[in-house]
């Protein structure tokens, strides 16, 4: 039971050093600066984590125009590609070598595929 005592005032010594080593007024206040660099540190995330969303939202924004601007073609009957193909070409160029372009097979075939889908 001494030997239990001996010890606990040993800690108790050993405590009362280390509190009278520390400075808890700066202790404070090296963490409260702590808690508020945090908090600037996850507003600044949240800053960027909405640019990022807002970014990233324009771009989903513009992916669905297109569908809806081509759901809207194919219901009418028509295709851009037609439209495009059937537009005159320029007949001329600045080198005054005369260029016109012929479609591919590649082309062709894409059509076709088209035609064939709208048909189902």
């Amino acid at each position: 039971s001494s030997g239990i005592n001996a010890e606990y005032g040993g800690v108790t010594k050993a405590m009362g050093a280390m509190n009278k080593q520390m400075n808890m007024p700066q202790m404070q206040k090296i963490m409260m600066e702590f808690e508020k660099e945090t908090d600037m540190m996850d507003m600044k995330e949240d800053m960027m984590n909405d640019i990022v969303d807002d970014v990233m939202g324009a771009e989903e924004d513009e992916e669905e125009s297109d569908q809806l601007v081509n759901q809207v073609l194919d219901e009418l009957g028509l295709s851009l590609n037609d439209e495009l193909n059937s537009m005159p070409m320029a007949s001329g160029s600045v080198g005054g070598k005369e260029k016109v372009a012929k479609p591919s097979g590649a082309d062709d075939e894409l059509q076709a595929r088209l035609d064939n889908l709208r048909r189902d």
